[in-house]
């Protein structure tokens, strides 16, 4: 295994040792959502569902458009996974008080009860792996995974984080 480089030796990464990040950050992804995956896969939901739960737990009420805009998916994709959670009361769908246009999402109780199984598995995986690491690399990798972000998704996700759905 390669040494683990510290300081200014990092602002200057060959190729070789990018390369090695783009693949630990895709075994570590593997990682993530491998107990979500597992939770899943008899009730015929996948990430997309799983997603989607996150996001509409995390700001219970927000639009239709919002959700488009943070996952990032058509509408038409958004729509499919949108119906199967409404169909199956993990996620209900309310008018706009506003605007009669809109729809607001709203996790269900047993919407929220298969969401907090979910992110269950996941938060005790970060804590792990945070504790492990310490507060220093805990605040690099929040501070390279901002830096990843663009400018729209950065923003979206500072308004989740300060509670501005």
């Amino acid at each position: 295994m390669s040494e683990v480089q510290t300081g200014e030796s990092l602002l200057f990464l060959t190729d070789e040792q990018l390369r090695q990040g783009i693949e630990a950050m895709f075994f570590a992804y593997r990682g993530f959502t491998a107990a979500p995956d597992q939770i899943l896969e008899g009730m015929a939901y996948g990430r997309a569902h799983h997603r989607a739960l996150h996001f509409i737990g995390r700001a219970q009420g927000m639009n239709v458009n919002r959700l488009l805009a943070i996952l990032g998916v058509t509408k038409q994709s958004l729509n499919r996974v949108l119906r199967t959670l409404i169909d199956d009361g993990l996620v209900e769908s309310r008018v706009g008080k506003a605007d009669k246009r809109e729809r607001h999402l709203y996790l269900t109780e047993q919407g929220a009860e298969l969401e907090g199984k979910l992110s269950d598995a996941q938060r005790a995986q970060m804590r792990a792996a945070y504790r492990k690491a310490g507060p220093e690399a805990v605040a690099g990798f929040r501070q390279v995974l901002e830096a990843m972000m663009d400018g729209e998704m950065r923003r979206l996700n500072i308004a989740l984080r300060d509670g501005n759905s």
